[in-house]
């Protein structure tokens, strides 16, 4: 059973960074794809980052430029970097995990991904 589970979230002011940790047990971490969503009050989720197998990434358009996404196999884990933090970015984030078949795929539907954790509240103040 794959498990998904985010850590780093919480309250930083306008212009902070943050970094958000996404943790996969119960399966071969090196050949998932991974992505971070978000979801603010009131809207829909949205699309942040994803990131393949290989190290290739694709990057929603509210963050391009501002956040990162990354991987390190060997701890099983993939991060999320968000410098330049605006209020706007306040949200709950949530990681998401699928296998690739190719070391190229990157999704970036929800609907491409099998496996999601419970979500992290990142709340940026003004």
């Amino acid at each position: 059973q794959v498990q998904l589970v985010e850590s780093g979230g919480g309250l930083v002011q306008a212009g902070d960074s943050l970094r958000l940790s996404c943790t996969v047990s119960g399966g071969i971490f090196n050949y998932y794809a991974m992505g971070w969503f978000r979801q603010a009050p009131g809207k829909e989720r949205e699309f942040v980052a994803s990131i393949s197998w290989s190290n290739h990434t694709v990057y929603g358009e509210s963050v391009k430029g501002r956040f990162t996404i990354s991987r390190d196999n060997g701890k099983n884990t993939a991060y999320l970097q968000g410098n330049s933090l605006k209020p706007e970015d306040t949200a709950v984030y949530y990681c998401a995990a699928v296998r690739a078949h190719v070391d190229t795929y990157i999704p970036t539907r929800q609907s491409e991904f099998d496996y999601w954790g419970q979500g992290i509240q990142v709340t940026v103040s003004s």
